[in-house]
């Protein structure tokens, strides 16, 4: 019997997690004798209070009956306040239980109040993300990876609707066969590159990590998946393909620009974004007549400063008479530049991104010409010398390699790659005032 006693009393305990007790503050009288009608909530120990507009009249308070006594006019409206509260708590209650598996009182509280109501909805939150992401775009964020976060929305709405057959999705039903499944479509269906593929499922994983800062989860079903990121290739030009794309001119216009415009971002490590901004009035001239680009990057909003070698100034003066207004080159579209590129690339034989234009300034042009890493660091516009310390890395592995490629090259002649002719650029007289 006595084991029987025991059980029931667990029963009872965890049949009574959820609890409604309403009081009021006799220390806190206000000046027509009433006090605050109050509410306090209890989920498995954990409890939050709720206040009301309700004021009780302290003489007809029942403390044990957490109710007002007598049919007065005031205890009438206490008990119909209480009764409705009561409802409205408990319809929360239920709701969240439903929707999330789990319940807080913290939960329940805001339910109550009409804030902090979050999305329990795959698709919706991240529709939230999304548009909280674009009001900060211009102040701590950039328009690429918002279209980033857009076109990952696209995709997992798309899988959603046409693979699992819903609108949305709750959030308390992810689980690892979602994820599979997902990633499944990004292969098959979308035919994605396995890098592109996993930068879609990390993003499906902010969402979850999202949702349990947000508590609308209680635990990241995802928080143990590390997808393996796929081998990358190589950050920057080999050495000698980075001469070749130098020594050696290209007939098409577009190309030719896209060449240029490469070569300079090798010579500078300004990213596409920080190029295309670029305004004459971020060039000035020192008093010993050299050029220095002063800029902030747009990334990370941290300052750059580069001296212009001889290379970018001839660039510059090249495309003088293609500006649109205080930009300094009229640059395509990022999406046509990417093709370009990638085109150019396939005219010379080696595969070409823009980006690595901006890798092979921070390992040829700097760090493997002796160039300290602080100074690159600032150049570059890092805000953690430890980003930088990547490229030494890098550095560090092949540096035995490039220089036994070097010794090879420059047997018998002299090199600089400071100096390297762009042979068809012709060479035209710069004057102080014109860049």
């Amino acid at each position: 019997m006595k084991t029987d006693k025991n059980t029931d009393n667990q029963n009872t305990k965890r049949r009574s997690t959820f609890a409604i007790l309403f009081y009021i503050n006799r220390t806190k009288v206000r000046k027509d004798g009433m006090c605050q009608l109050l509410c306090k909530v209890s989920i498995d120990a954990e409890w939050e209070q709720i206040g009301t507009k309700v004021s009780v009249n302290p003489a007809i308070w029942n403390p044990d009956k957490g109710r007002a006594d007598g049919r007065s006019e005031n205890a009438v409206t206490v008990n119909r306040a209480i009764d409705e509260l009561t409802k409205e708590i408990t319809g929360h209650y239920n709701h969240i239980k439903k929707s999330l598996g789990f319940v807080t009182a913290e939960l329940v509280k805001n339910a109550v109040k009409g804030i902090g109501q979050k999305p329990v909805t795959l698709l919706a939150l991240f529709r939230e993300h999304n548009e909280e992401f674009k009001k900060r775009i211009g102040v701590d964020r950039i328009k690429e990876t918002y279209d980033s976060y857009q076109r990952s929305y696209k995709h997992l709405a798309a899988f959603v609707q046409e693979k699992k057959g819903v609108e949305d999705i709750t959030l308390r039903s992810l689980d690892k066969v979602f994820y599979d499944d997902f990633e499944i479509f990004l292969q098959t269906d979308c035919k994605m590159k396995p890098k592109t593929v996993h930068e879609h499922l990390y993003r499906l994983k902010k969402m979850t990590m999202r949702a349990v800062s947000q508590g609308t989860l209680r635990r990241d079903p995802y928080c143990r998946l590390h997808p393996e990121l796929p081998k990358r290739k190589s950050r920057h030009l080999k050495l000698e393909d980075l001469k070749t794309l130098m020594s050696t001119q290209i007939d098409k216009p577009n190309l030719q620009r896209v060449r240029d415009w490469f070569i300079f971002s090798t010579f500078t490590g300004l990213a596409y974004a920080d190029l295309k901004r670029l305004s004459v009035n971020d060039i000035t001239q020192a008093e010993d007549g050299s050029w220095w680009i002063h800029i902030k990057r747009q990334k990370t909003d941290t300052p750059s400063v580069i001296k212009l070698l001889d290379v970018p100034l001839r660039i510059i003066e090249k495309y003088k008479h293609e500006r649109q207004g205080d930009k300094v080159f009229n640059l395509y579209a990022r999406e046509y530049l990417i093709r370009l590129t990638r085109e150019l690339g396939e005219e010379y034989g080696f595969y070409l991104t823009f980006h690595k234009a901006r890798h092979n300034f921070g390992t040829h042009m700097t760090l493997s010409l002796g160039v300290p890493l602080e100074t690159v660091s600032k150049m570059m516009g890092h805000t953690n010398i430890t980003t930088t310390q990547i490229y030494a890395q890098v550095t560090d592995k092949k540096v035995d390699e490039d220089m036994k490629r070097l010794k090879e090259v420059t047997a018998g002649q002299k090199i600089n790659i400071y100096e390297e002719d762009l042979n068809n650029l012709p060479k035209r007289r710069r004057k102080a005032a014109s860049v």
